[in-house]
């Protein structure tokens, strides 16, 4: 028996993907006038290289409250449909108290994720994409028509999203914009009933920084493209500081700027899993906090690396320690586990250490010399 296939069903896209690490993804409770309101940014991509569903939905069960109201701000160009389809069921149980706020751009997972907030509110300049399912696989001619069958009914879940926001859609014309990869202003998303309300606009390119990515799709407007191919951390000098430490607004340009340098930076060093403890240390405190705190990181990565206990590296950098101040924690640390230090008791080479002597092989011939040379010698004596 064959074993069975895992597989995803991922964007449209022409390859496999490179990791992407670009993202930002950020959950809080924020105190609002009498009440208190739980923000979630989906900042990214959704899926295996970007935002989870796990990872979404074990934080947003970690703050809810039960009756807060919930806001999830949508940025992204999609990704793995089953995440995406989890966090529209996660979305979907919040019932009333949730909202889903796109604020640049939801395409295909993405606004599949978006669609399970009871009332979804589109920016005058954002965008929705929705297309067919897409995947790759291998195998033989069964293995492919199992493929397309999973697919077929993958579309079916899609369109399942995109009815339970809007009851009342005429379901063949939402099969042929989800056919030819539909891409929907505000105004249009609204007359499908996709969207509840059109409210202020932000720029895109301030919000999402993976032009590469978009051109993955079919029919990604020119116009998204080259604002995307603009993307550029802002001058220090317009950087305007948070008015709350642990506030941080993503549509704002010149914060999003510090956080896609932190992503970039990361992503070069390959230290991606400190994009977020980074973002939280410096507050995008500004240009030149940012540039140290990822130069420092490095460094804490390297002594952590070094110890043998690279997992402290979050926790470090995540509480903003210097290199002086790391040696001396990874100090206690290892003195206190009592494991103590390995010592290495071989003493290094001396400068005037004498050549050793290399022993060569016996040569037959050298010694059928001296043999003969010898018996020459006996006979003449």
């Amino acid at each position: 028996m064959k074993p069975l296939m895992p597989f995803r069903i991922f964007n449209k896209a022409k390859i496999d993907l490179p990791v992407e690490d670009q993202h930002w993804y950020r959950i809080k409770a924020e105190a609002q006038a009498e009440q208190t309101v739980i923000e979630i940014y989906v900042y990214g991509e959704i899926g295996a290289w970007g935002i989870t569903a796990n990872q979404f939905i074990q934080d947003l069960k970690a703050i809810d409250d039960g009756v807060s109201p919930v806001v999830a701000a949508f940025n992204t160009n999609g990704g793995d449909l089953f995440d995406g389809l989890a966090i529209h069921n996660a979305l979907k149980r919040l019932g009333e108290r949730c909202s889903s706020r796109i604020d640049a751009l939801a395409a295909s997972a993405g606004s599949v994720a978006a669609c399970g907030a009871h009332r979804v509110v589109m920016a005058s300049n954002a965008i929705m994409m929705i297309h067919n399912p897409w995947t790759w696989t291998s195998g033989d001619a069964e293995d492919l028509r199992k493929v397309a069958d999973v697919l077929d009914q993958t579309l079916e879940a899609i369109i399942a999203a995109y009815k339970a926001k809007s009851p009342d859609i005429d379901e063949a014309e939402l099969r042929r914009l989800v056919d030819d990869e539909t891409w929907l202003t505000a105004q249009e998303a609204l007359a499908l009933g996709l969207a509840d309300e059109i409210g202020t606009g932000v720029e895109v390119k301030a919000c999402l920084g993976q032009g590469a990515a978009m051109k993955r799709y079919r029919n990604t407007p020119q116009a998204l493209l080259d604002q995307l191919k603009a993307v550029q951390p802002e001058p220090a000098a317009e950087v305007d500081p948070p008015t709350k430490p642990d506030s941080v607004e993503p549509a704002a340009s010149n914060s999003t700027g510090l956080a896609l340098m932190i992503t970039q930076g990361c992503d070069k060093a390959g230290i991606s899993n400190l994009i977020e403890p980074l973002i939280a240390s410096t507050k995008l405190a500004d240009e030149a906090t940012v540039k140290a705190a990822l130069t420092q990181a490095k460094t804490v990565r390297d002594l952590c690396v070094a110890a043998r206990l690279p997992e402290l590296t979050v926790e470090f950098v995540r509480a903003g320690l210097d290199a002086p101040a790391v040696r001396a924690r990874l100090f206690d640390k290892l003195v206190g586990s009592g494991k103590g230090f390995e010592i290495d008791n071989s003493l290094p080479p001396a400068d005037d250490e004498p050549e050793k002597v290399k022993a060569q092989l016996p040569n037959p011939s050298t010694i059928w010399s001296a043999r003969r040379q010898a018996a020459r010698k006996g006979a003449s004596a």
